[in-house]
């Protein structure tokens, strides 16, 4: 049983050992607040895969969400006259 003070595990899925090239000042930074480095690495990166995601998700629909704009732009909303606001 974990007691309420002690730190949870850092991932529960399956890790990879890799390096990273970390300047050294932010590394000392970081090391000197106690910020967990593994953690704060894995969240950066999930971070970033996140971002990308979306980033090609709105780039590969772009014209699906233009039409679906234009559409809107022409005829309203499709079913405007229900809304109370």
């Amino acid at each position: 049983m974990m007691r309420s003070t002690e730190k949870e595990p850092v991932m529960s899925q399956a890790v990879k050992l890799t390096d990273l090239t970390v300047d050294d000042r932010l590394l000392a930074e970081a090391e000197a607040l106690k910020i967990d480095i593994t953690r704060a690495a894995a969240d950066g990166i999930a971070q970033a895969v996140k971002a990308e995601k979306e980033r090609l998700w709105l780039s590969e629909n772009a014209e699906a969400i233009a039409a679906s704009n234009a559409y809107v732009a022409k005829h309203g909303l499709p079913l405007a006259r229900h809304r109370r606001f």
